[in-house]
Protein backbone atom coordinates (compact mmCIF):
# COMPACT_ATOMS: atom_id res chain seq x y z
CA UNK A 1 0.00 0.00 0.00
CA UNK A 2 1.28 3.63 -0.68
CA UNK A 3 -0.36 7.11 0.48
CA UNK A 4 0.10 9.69 -1.74
CA UNK A 5 -0.95 13.35 -2.33
CA UNK A 6 -3.68 14.77 -4.24
CA UNK A 7 -2.47 16.61 -7.82
CA UNK A 8 -3.55 18.05 -10.89
CA UNK A 9 -2.69 19.28 -14.20
CA UNK A 10 -4.11 21.06 -16.89
CA UNK A 11 -3.51 19.02 -20.18
CA UNK A 12 -5.37 20.81 -22.49
CA UNK A 13 -5.83 24.61 -22.63
CA UNK A 14 -6.40 27.35 -25.47
CA UNK A 15 -3.51 29.50 -26.77
CA UNK A 16 -5.48 32.94 -27.02
CA UNK A 17 -8.65 32.73 -24.80
CA UNK A 18 -9.32 35.90 -24.16
CA UNK A 19 -8.96 37.18 -28.08
CA UNK A 20 -11.62 34.39 -28.91
CA UNK A 21 -14.19 35.27 -26.13
CA UNK A 22 -13.67 38.83 -27.59
CA UNK A 23 -14.40 37.80 -31.33
CA UNK A 24 -17.19 35.68 -30.14
CA UNK A 25 -18.31 38.47 -27.72
CA UNK A 26 -18.41 42.01 -30.24
CA UNK A 27 -20.18 39.87 -32.76
CA UNK A 28 -23.29 40.07 -30.81
CA UNK A 29 -22.90 43.68 -31.36
CA UNK A 30 -21.22 43.33 -34.62
CA UNK A 31 -18.41 45.70 -33.00
CA UNK A 32 -15.18 43.53 -34.53
CA UNK A 33 -13.88 46.78 -35.84
CA UNK A 34 -12.88 47.75 -32.38
CA UNK A 35 -10.50 44.90 -32.03
CA UNK A 36 -7.06 46.22 -31.19
CA UNK A 37 -4.11 44.27 -30.15
CA UNK A 38 -4.76 45.42 -26.40
CA UNK A 39 -8.60 44.91 -26.24
CA UNK A 40 -9.41 41.25 -25.32
CA UNK A 41 -8.23 41.93 -21.90
CA UNK A 42 -10.24 45.23 -21.48
CA UNK A 43 -13.31 43.61 -23.30
CA UNK A 44 -13.12 40.57 -21.08
CA UNK A 45 -13.18 42.58 -17.60
CA UNK A 46 -16.08 43.94 -18.70
CA UNK A 47 -18.08 40.70 -19.29
CA UNK A 48 -16.99 40.08 -15.69
CA UNK A 49 -17.88 42.79 -14.06
CA UNK A 50 -21.36 43.17 -15.85
CA UNK A 51 -21.70 39.03 -15.62
CA UNK A 52 -22.36 38.47 -18.83
CA UNK A 53 -20.33 34.93 -18.56
CA UNK A 54 -22.22 32.74 -21.52
CA UNK A 55 -19.27 33.94 -23.80
CA UNK A 56 -17.13 32.47 -21.67
CA UNK A 57 -18.64 28.77 -22.94
CA UNK A 58 -16.52 29.06 -26.26
CA UNK A 59 -13.43 28.34 -24.18
CA UNK A 60 -12.19 24.70 -22.95
CA UNK A 61 -9.43 23.61 -20.73
CA UNK A 62 -9.18 19.88 -19.48
CA UNK A 63 -7.94 19.19 -16.49
CA UNK A 64 -6.21 15.99 -15.00
CA UNK A 65 -6.77 15.21 -11.10
CA UNK A 66 -5.61 12.45 -8.89
CA UNK A 67 -7.52 12.49 -6.10
CA UNK A 68 -9.75 10.44 -3.99
CA UNK A 69 -12.94 8.71 -4.82
CA UNK A 70 -15.08 11.03 -2.62
CA UNK A 71 -13.73 14.08 -4.06
CA UNK A 72 -14.57 12.68 -7.14
CA UNK A 73 -18.10 11.85 -6.27
CA UNK A 74 -18.28 15.69 -5.73
CA UNK A 75 -16.81 16.81 -9.04
CA UNK A 76 -18.94 14.53 -11.02
CA UNK A 77 -21.74 16.87 -9.92
CA UNK A 78 -21.20 19.41 -11.88
CA UNK A 79 -23.74 19.05 -14.95
CA UNK A 80 -21.75 21.18 -17.75
CA UNK A 81 -18.94 18.62 -17.92
CA UNK A 82 -17.35 15.91 -19.58
CA UNK A 83 -16.12 13.07 -16.84
CA UNK A 84 -13.42 10.27 -17.87
CA UNK A 85 -12.72 8.16 -14.80
CA UNK A 86 -10.25 5.37 -13.76
CA UNK A 87 -12.56 2.42 -13.70
CA UNK A 88 -12.69 0.18 -10.28
CA UNK A 89 -14.80 -2.43 -12.56
CA UNK A 90 -12.13 -2.76 -15.19
CA UNK A 91 -8.95 -1.93 -13.03
CA UNK A 92 -7.64 -4.51 -10.99
CA UNK A 93 -5.68 -3.04 -8.00
CA UNK A 94 -2.68 -5.28 -6.95
CA UNK A 95 -0.73 -2.72 -5.12
CA UNK A 96 -3.44 0.25 -3.77
CA UNK A 97 -2.30 3.94 -3.12
CA UNK A 98 -4.38 5.66 -0.86
CA UNK A 99 -4.58 9.88 -0.95
CA UNK A 100 -3.45 10.84 2.55
CA UNK A 101 -6.14 12.76 3.76
CA UNK A 102 -6.33 16.86 4.34
CA UNK A 103 -6.01 16.90 7.70
CA UNK A 104 -3.59 14.21 8.15
CA UNK A 105 -1.09 16.53 10.17
CA UNK A 106 -3.99 17.80 12.46
CA UNK A 107 -4.86 14.13 13.50
CA UNK A 108 -3.62 12.78 16.18
CA UNK A 109 -0.86 9.89 15.86
CA UNK A 110 -3.25 7.81 17.09
CA UNK A 111 -6.01 8.98 14.46
CA UNK A 112 -3.44 8.47 11.73
CA UNK A 113 -2.40 4.85 12.64
CA UNK A 114 -6.38 3.96 12.93
CA UNK A 115 -6.56 5.53 9.18
CA UNK A 116 -3.34 3.53 8.05
CA UNK A 117 -4.56 0.12 9.60
CA UNK A 118 -8.75 1.00 8.30
CA UNK A 119 -6.64 1.28 4.68
CA UNK A 120 -4.58 -1.92 4.97
CA UNK A 121 -7.55 -3.91 6.01
CA UNK A 122 -9.58 -2.72 3.34
CA UNK A 123 -6.93 -3.82 0.97
CA UNK A 124 -6.35 -7.16 2.07
CA UNK A 125 -10.14 -7.71 2.02
CA UNK A 126 -9.36 -6.47 -1.44
CA UNK A 127 -7.05 -9.06 -2.38
CA UNK A 128 -8.85 -11.98 -0.78
CA UNK A 129 -11.78 -11.79 -2.78
CA UNK A 130 -10.05 -11.51 -5.63
CA UNK A 131 -7.94 -14.71 -4.46
CA UNK A 132 -11.16 -16.46 -3.90
CA UNK A 133 -11.92 -15.90 -7.45
CA UNK A 134 -14.18 -12.37 -7.02
CA UNK A 135 -14.09 -9.99 -10.24
CA UNK A 136 -12.73 -6.60 -9.67
CA UNK A 137 -16.10 -5.44 -9.76
CA UNK A 138 -17.55 -7.25 -7.04
CA UNK A 139 -14.15 -6.88 -4.99
CA UNK A 140 -14.29 -3.27 -5.14
CA UNK A 141 -17.68 -3.18 -2.70
CA UNK A 142 -14.65 -3.29 0.30
CA UNK A 143 -12.86 -0.02 -1.58
CA UNK A 144 -12.73 3.15 0.87
CA UNK A 145 -13.44 6.82 -0.21
CA UNK A 146 -9.68 7.57 0.11
CA UNK A 147 -8.65 5.14 -2.70
CA UNK A 148 -6.64 6.77 -5.27
CA UNK A 149 -8.44 7.55 -8.48
CA UNK A 150 -7.79 9.50 -11.70
CA UNK A 151 -10.30 11.63 -13.84
CA UNK A 152 -10.13 13.52 -17.22
CA UNK A 153 -12.67 16.78 -16.45
CA UNK A 154 -13.40 19.14 -19.32
CA UNK A 155 -15.23 21.93 -19.33
CA UNK A 156 -15.89 25.26 -20.55
CA UNK A 157 -14.38 28.66 -18.62
CA UNK A 158 -18.29 29.74 -17.32
CA UNK A 159 -18.19 26.22 -15.95
CA UNK A 160 -14.67 26.06 -14.35
CA UNK A 161 -15.85 29.70 -12.89
CA UNK A 162 -18.53 28.00 -11.17
CA UNK A 163 -16.75 24.44 -10.02
CA UNK A 164 -14.17 27.07 -8.51
CA UNK A 165 -16.49 29.30 -6.99
CA UNK A 166 -18.13 26.27 -5.05
CA UNK A 167 -15.44 24.22 -4.80
CA UNK A 168 -12.91 26.46 -3.07
CA UNK A 169 -15.21 28.62 -0.61
CA UNK A 170 -15.20 28.25 3.22
CA UNK A 171 -18.51 25.71 3.12
CA UNK A 172 -16.56 23.47 0.37
CA UNK A 173 -15.37 19.99 2.07
CA UNK A 174 -11.55 20.21 2.96
CA UNK A 175 -10.37 18.00 0.92
CA UNK A 176 -12.01 18.89 -2.28
CA UNK A 177 -11.32 22.81 -1.65
CA UNK A 178 -7.39 21.86 -1.42
CA UNK A 179 -7.54 20.36 -4.86
CA UNK A 180 -9.52 22.95 -6.67
CA UNK A 181 -7.46 25.94 -4.84
CA UNK A 182 -4.27 24.94 -6.22
CA UNK A 183 -6.02 24.26 -9.43
CA UNK A 184 -7.62 27.77 -9.46
CA UNK A 185 -4.43 29.31 -8.62
CA UNK A 186 -3.15 28.02 -11.56
CA UNK A 187 -6.15 29.32 -14.03
CA UNK A 188 -5.45 32.71 -12.52
CA UNK A 189 -1.86 32.05 -13.83
CA UNK A 190 -2.58 31.73 -17.35
CA UNK A 191 -6.04 33.89 -17.42
CA UNK A 192 -5.68 36.31 -14.91
CA UNK A 193 -8.55 38.67 -15.96
CA UNK A 194 -11.41 35.35 -15.69
CA UNK A 195 -10.29 34.16 -12.48
CA UNK A 196 -8.59 37.25 -10.36
CA UNK A 197 -11.99 37.73 -8.78
CA UNK A 198 -12.46 34.26 -7.39
CA UNK A 199 -11.31 34.35 -3.33
CA UNK A 200 -9.12 31.01 -1.89
CA UNK A 201 -9.13 30.11 1.09
CA UNK A 202 -6.32 28.28 1.86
Amino acid sequence: MKIIEQTHQIIQKPNNPIQLIEQAGRTCYKSEDKITDDSAEIFAKKLVKLKHESVFEHVVVSVRFITNRGVTHELVRHRMCSFSQESTRYVKYNDMEFIRPVWWDKWTEKEQNIWIESMQNAEKAYLSLIKAGSTAEKAREVLPNSLKTEIVVTANLREWRHIFNLRCSKKAHPQVRQLMTNCCKEFKTFIPVLFDDIELHD
